[in-house]
């Protein structure tokens, strides 16, 4: 099958956006989408929003009547990168910050891969990609000799580790089956969340989630990876 359906939450700007564009090798997001040779659609979602999933559900169900590839892009940081306030502390963080992060970045990620899994099962070859970052590795996290040692940021960093914690439950329920599920790093990009100062360009922060997207039916499944390369938990 050459054409592959493909669901990108928060596919209109940043990471999202350029995962698009890079499944294809090259509204206003899909305008510059199809200009750049891209069969794309864009539909109201919002991540937070169970209404929206199952929208999502029905628009792929009864258009295509299966889905290919789900990349889990949505998220927000809770705080500034690098920062110093109480979002990023564990004894102070606000509350209702770390749920508002969570609900994002962990349970609506789950909520809508549930309700879109039973389409990705019509997939002959149905790959989730979970956005997660080198923030959320535990090991890294506790190593003092790691470049992310002092990078902590409470809110973000326990939601991704989260995220991480689905990765492997499901694809241990999948194990057997055509869908292969995986964490990406993308890298410190230069987007909204990312910030100016980051040292990586869109184009090179998308390549792992393009290459976890499209893995051959020999790839893995249940890891973590940043450009080809896997991460400690």
């Amino acid at each position: 099958m050459a054409q592959k359906v493909a669901f990108i939450t928060g596919g209109n700007r940043g990471l999202g956006f350029q995962t698009a564009l890079d499944l294809k090798q090259g509204e206003e997001a899909v305008a510059k989408l199809r200009a750049a040779g891209t069969d794309a659609d864009v539909i109201k979602f919002d991540i937070n929003s169970e209404a929206d999933h199952q929208a999502a559900y029905d628009y792929f169900n009864s258009k295509f009547g299966r889905l290919d590839i789900l990349v889990n892009n949505a998220g927000v940081a809770g705080g500034t990168f690098p920062g110093t306030g109480p979002e990023h502390r564990a004894s102070d963080v606000p509350l209702d910050l770390l749920h508002k992060v969570f609900e994002t970045n962990f349970f609506a990620p789950v909520a809508l891969t549930k309700t879109l899994l039973p389409l990705l099962k019509k997939s002959p070859a149905g790959r989730i990609v979970n956005l997660s970052s080198i923030l959320g590795s535990l090991t890294l996290q506790a190593d003092p000799k790691s470049p992310i040692y002092n990078a902590k940021s409470f809110a973000y960093d326990a939601s991704k580790t989260a995220l991480n914690a689905f990765t492997v439950h499901l694809a241990y329920e999948l194990r057997g089956t055509n869908i292969k599920v995986n964490s990406a790093h993308p890298g410190w990009v230069k987007t909204a969340m990312g910030g100016e100062q980051a040292p990586m360009e869109l184009e090179e922060g998308s390549k792992t989630s393009v290459e976890l997207a499209t893995l051959p039916e020999n790839g893995p499944s249940g890891g973590y990876f940043h450009l080809g390369k896997p991460l400690p938990w």
